[in-house]
């Protein structure tokens, strides 16, 4: 591997990709990218990166000659959306012309690092599926309509379930504010699908000094058993409060997530959404592939064990992998049929 391959002029984008990988190549023409790419052997960069400004149709012509060579079929292809516009991404977008687009001015090293070995594990995957199945253009077809049909029932049941339930987000907004200063919601960076971060909402069940006590109470980790995963939760959490602990042992905490569920970020069945540094150790060997499947408010783990002590990092990184494995629409119902005794049983527990 030869570290990254930056098509373009922008010096704070190469430094940030030469801070990641300490070696890599640039150009500023994609005439030259091509020949450098495809007639040198030796080089096999482990990213290429190409700015926007070149246009749409160019770069697609160009990352055609590029995705016809065998050699790259591994290496991520990402555009750099800096100045590009509403038209441009959505033609990039629509026609999967690249991997990924990503202004690489917002992103941090340690996250675009972590985007990077994503998008490397999902490419490697999706050449060996390539390789093994036959009927490749039934399984889109129906992965598309499915897909359709999955997002069209998020957005239906979360609008519906906004504006029911409006009076009662007022009212846990008030004894949340009664009880504790500071913010009614809890917001923070999760990685979803395709390790895509977004801001993830919840009722604030803490004080508002929570995350700062974290390290505090780290011994307490419940799962301290995994070389996979820094999952971390604490039985009989002190930084809860009493009104979070209500609202968490009834799932009322999780509501504000229908909006992550309207806007796209979340479905309403998938795997949890991690926080970063969760989901920075799930970016190797085959773990990555629970970011295949959509980030949902319940799910597998949840109704067959939730509100258990005993459920180990290993366990629930398992249900995960299984639903991106096998889910569908299916296996969607079962699991929300499930789901509200799921939510009694933990608030028995």
């Amino acid at each position: 591997m030869t570290g990254f391959y930056y098509v373009g002029t922008k010096r704070a984008n190469i430094t940030k990709l030469v801070n990641i990988y300490k070696r890599g190549y640039a150009s500023g023409s994609l005439d030259q990218a091509v020949r450098d790419l495809t007639e040198n052997e030796n080089l096999l960069p482990e990213l290429i990166c190409c700015e926007s400004e070149f246009g749409f149709q160019t770069i697609k012509q160009w990352a055609a000659l590029i995705s016809r060579n065998e050699r790259l079929a591994r290496t991520p292809l990402i555009i750099d959306a800096d100045r590009m516009t509403t038209v441009e991404n959505f033609h990039f977008v629509s026609d999967k012309t690249v991997d990924d687009i990503l202004n690489l001015q917002e992103w941090d090293e340690d996250n675009l690092s972590s985007k990077i070995r994503f998008l490397q594990k999902y490419k490697t995957r999706a050449v060996h599926l390539q390789k093994e199945k036959k009927e490749v253009h039934i399984t889109k077809i129906s992965g598309s309509i499915e897909a359709f049909l999955k997002r069209a029932f998020d957005i239906m049941v979360s609008l519906i379930a906004l504006v029911l339930l409006a009076p009662l987000f007022m009212l846990i907004a008030i004894v949340i504010r009664i009880e504790t200063d500071g913010p009614v919601l809890y917001i923070s960076k999760r990685a979803g699908k395709g390790y895509r971060i977004f801001d993830f909402y919840k009722f604030r069940t803490m004080y508002p000094d929570a995350e700062k006590r974290r390290l505090e109470f780290a011994h307490l980790n419940q799962y301290q058993d995994s070389q996979l995963a820094s999952f971390f939760k604490i039985k009989d959490d002190p930084r809860i409060t009493r009104v979070g602990r209500f609202l968490r042992n009834a799932s009322l905490d999780e509501l504000p997530q229908l909006y992550n569920v309207l806007v796209g970020d979340m479905s309403l069945v998938g795997n949890r959404p991690l926080p970063l540094y969760e989901a920075e150790n799930l970016t190797t060997s085959t773990l990555a592939k629970r970011f295949l499947a959509p980030a949902g408010m319940t799910g597998l783990w949840q109704i067959h064990k939730r509100g258990r002590s005993d459920m180990s990092a290993n366990e629930r990184i398992g249900f995960d992998l299984d639903y991106a494995d096998n889910s569908n629409m299916l296996m969607d119902m079962w699991i929300m049929a499930h789901t509200p005794q799921a939510i009694i049983q933990k608030a028995n527990t």
